[in-house]
């Protein structure tokens, strides 16, 4: 199965499909024995599906319909990465496939993908969401009264320029990132593990163009650092020269 997470159309329109979605559609014409698969990383649709999984109905329901989900879930910065890491998770682990490859982006977004388990830590160990999920992990609406009197002013002042119910709508949803997303975390690692795992090798493709050859020599430096197998380099879009006599 191919996996693109780049939203341009190019792998649909090279493999002959009129289109291409979050699940894995066959491609027609391939010689030899086994199938080919192709798919491309529905953003939302995967955040949705993690949702439903690891949540029971009434929960799923508070999140999905919670606006903070709905604008994270399609606009927030690097979330495009980490339903990418969380697809791949998906694939892995159902022992559907032989060969998975994923088609990322131009190197810079594919290096957002590889830092994408970081990033993700880093959000959820944040001092907004730590300080945010306190009254759930204290106990509910109740716990606002245990809290220490400086989280009473920095709520005070989150409610005068957010509004009560904006701040609410926030809590609930921070509330139940805890509950969903720890798991969420821990299988991005597991996953970005599986990238440095023996089986697992990296292609680079690039141009013969100046900026594009050290984009690819510095993405090349990045997988060493990161104990990550290069397969090989592929320039793409080379063509023999003519022969010499041929003038211009």
């Amino acid at each position: 199965v191919v996996l693109t997470v780049d939203p341009a159309r190019r792998l649909a329109q090279s493999m002959g499909l009129t289109e291409l979605d979050n699940t894995p559609r066959p491609v027609a014409g391939v010689k030899g024995e086994g199938r080919l698969h192709a798919m491309m990383l529905d953003m939302k649709r995967t955040f949705d599906e993690i949702i439903e999984a690891h949540a029971d109905p009434e929960r799923a329901r508070q999140i999905l319909t919670n606006p903070f989900y709905q604008s994270l879930s399609s606009s927030f910065s690097g979330t495009q990465e980490y339903m990418a890491m969380e697809k791949l998770g998906q694939l892995r682990r159902s022992g559907d496939w032989d060969l998975i490859i994923v088609d990322t982006p131009p190197s810079r977004s594919a290096l957002d993908f590889l830092d994408a388990p970081e990033r993700l830590g880093r959000f959820l160990d944040g001092r907004l969401i730590r300080l945010l999920m306190a009254p759930a992990k204290a106990g509910g609406r109740s716990a606002f009264k245990l809290l220490n009197a400086g989280f009473g002013i920095v709520a005070g002042a989150l409610t005068k320029l957010l509004g009560a119910q904006v701040l609410k709508d926030l809590q609930t949803f921070v509330s139940a990132l805890d509950a969903v997303f720890g798991g969420f975390r821990a299988r991005a690692e597991q996953t970005y593990k599986l990238l440095q795992a023996p089986g697992t090798a990296f292609v680079v493709v690039a141009a013969p163009e100046r900026d594009a050859m050290r984009e690819a020599s510095y993405f090349v430096e990045r997988l060493a650092e990161e104990r990550m197998p290069l397969a090989g380099l592929v320039v793409n879009r080379v063509h023999r020269a003519p022969p010499p006599e041929v003038r211009a």
